[in-house]
């Protein structure tokens, strides 16, 4: 005997169908979880880049303004004194990239925001379902 619902259906293919649905939910979830981790991943990237770029921008900058600096301030001082304050200024101006970047990767989360959501929403969803 098999109990049969107002529908026509089987208690078993309903449950059946359940399981195909969660799986089903299960996919789309996983699916979810990774295109959000892409996005992270790739501002993630932007904002390693824009520190890389940064630091070899900086760098080669630094070199040559910095002779030249040193050369046309040690008319006015001594040489030593002249590198030390070209050096000084370069020293803040790599402090302030140092603190955009890392401002730009506080930026990114790792976690799935919207996945975890619907996940606890698929939870509570299966929750009242069994009741």
């Amino acid at each position: 005997m098999t109990a049969e619902e107002p529908g026509g259906r089987s208690i078993g293919e309903l449950v059946g169908e359940i399981g195909q649905d969660l799986a089903k939910l299960f996919r789309q979830e996983v699916e979810l979880a990774k295109t959000e981790l892409r996005e992270e991943a790739g501002k993630a990237a932007k904002a390693s880049t824009l520190l890389g770029a940064a630091g070899f921008a900086g760098l080669m900058t630094a070199v040559l303004v910095s002779l030249a600096a040193v050369f046309g301030l040690a008319n006015v001082m001594d040489a030593a004194w002249a590198a030390l304050l070209v050096a000084a200024v370069w020293a803040v101006a790599g402090a302030v990239l140092f603190v955009t970047g890392r401002t730009r990767m506080r930026e990114v989360s790792p976690k799935p925001e919207q996945t975890i959501e619907t996940l606890k929403e698929d939870a509570r969803w299966a929750r009242d379902l069994n009741r």
